[in-house]
């Protein structure tokens, strides 16, 4: 067994002691969730990971320590010929969706959606290229795409300068992508990424709402990559304060606090303007957990519905579209804020202990800590509904 293979194994093996907040006894928000509780949910919808965790010690640009990666979400089987609607919000601009541009010009987007590190961008550009080249010859012939990339800066744990990002990663994400169970924490593109000073990544969630009597799927993922400890809030309760007691000792990051992707699907008959609506309100999501769009920090949101499908083959001067009703879709926007915290919630409490690049090390939440307070929150929630 070679040492790169032992060592990904070993914190493989550390993720399976993890748990996802609901497993600590946190219920966000009011709405059922999906039977994954994940962006998945969404019927149609893939993730896929493609994860390298390679050396130790100095930092050696162009050498390692690796701790990055590449995640994909497939809106649909093909999303070149069948574009989705599409709709965004930048909370903070210190960050990047490429490709985003275009997507809010035309309402639609007809790429994969790939995450990765900040400096990796252009390479998982690349990659995703290649790959749709050889799966539509007519691309290679008279077609260009701007494939849709958002990165957060991993470079505490990760040689982000080394761009360890290669071709075949990229098409090993796209072609493990898969709908059910995602896999979440330090996985994919979500690696080498910290949230409120520990260590986090990837995480996702679900929500099913009923409008005008009929039931529709929302799900989210994150990387998450933003935030400081004592900032930390889970439904309201301020844990991070108690947490840094214990926890916040280590010597953190200090240079590069940033930054979020929300990446947000939904099987509602929705237009671009009307998914920039609910992309926004992900936005309180992502301040219910501690975030105050701190200068450095990158934090948007990119959504999508899976209804309404233009056909790259449709040479019709008119389509029909089926949209929401505007004064209709406010439990979306309410299941948007609570699916992007529970989301960001995941990616932390599925978090692993990591050293990286120089040493630098970030520990995982003490889920027997963070458990303890939960319940005692819990408890006084449930003294508080007795007395009603």
């Amino acid at each position: 067994m070679s040492h790169r293979g032992s060592l990904r194994e070993r914190y493989e093996k550390m993720a399976l002691e993890r748990c996802r907040v609901r497993d600590l006894g946190l219920q966000i928000g009011e709405f059922p969730t999906g039977p994954n509780n994940a962006i998945t949910d969404v019927k149609g919808v893939k993730v896929g990971h493609a994860t390298l965790i390679e050396g130790s010690g100095r930092r050696k640009p162009g050498t390692g320590p690796v701790r990055t990666g590449v995640t994909v979400i497939l809106p649909n089987e093909d999303t070149y010929n069948e574009s989705v609607e599409t709709g965004g919000f930048v909370l903070s601009g210190a960050g990047e969706i490429a490709g985003m541009t275009q997507a809010m010009e035309w309402g639609m987007i007809e790429t994969p959606i790939l995450l990765t590190n900040t400096m990796s961008v252009g390479r998982v550009s690349d990659g995703v290229v290649k790959w749709m080249g050889k799966k539509h010859p007519t691309l290679r012939e008279q077609e260009v795409i701007i494939p849709i990339v958002g990165e957060c800066d991993d470079s505490f744990l990760n040689d982000a300068a080394g761009q360890h990002i290669r071709p075949e990663h990229v098409f090993q994400a796209l072609e493990n992508a898969k709908s059910g169970k995602v896999t979440e924490g330090a996985v994919g593109a979500g690696t080498g990424m910290i949230c409120c000073d520990f260590k986090a990544g990837i995480g996702t969630a679900s929500r099913v709402i009923t409008v005008g009597g009929k039931k529709y799927s929302m799900g989210v993922l994150v990387v998450s990559n933003f935030g400081h400890m004592e900032h930390l809030r889970m439904d309201g309760y301020p844990v991070g304060r108690i947490l840094s007691q214990e926890q916040g000792g280590y010597r953190r990051r200090t240079e590069n606090y940033g930054s979020i992707i929300v990446i947000l699907a939904t099987d509602l008959p929705l237009v671009s303007r009307q998914l920039s609506r609910i992309c926004k309100r992900a936005a309180l999501g992502i301040g219910r957990v501690g975030s105050y769009g701190a200068h450095g920090s990158g934090e948007i949101i990119l959504g999508f519905s899976t209804t309404n499908v233009v056909r790259r083959s449709d040479a019709e001067a008119r389509r029909a579209l089926t949209v929401m009703n505007d004064s209709k879709i406010d439990n979306a926007y309410r299941a948007a804020i609570e699916m992007t915290e529970e989301a960001i919630l995941n990616s932390i409490t599925m978090g692993v202990d990591m050293e990286g690049a120089g040493g630098n090390k970030v520990p995982a939440i003490r889920l027997k800590m963070l458990k303890g307070l939960l319940e005692h929150y819990n408890s006084v929630q449930a003294l508080v509904s007795s007395k009603k």
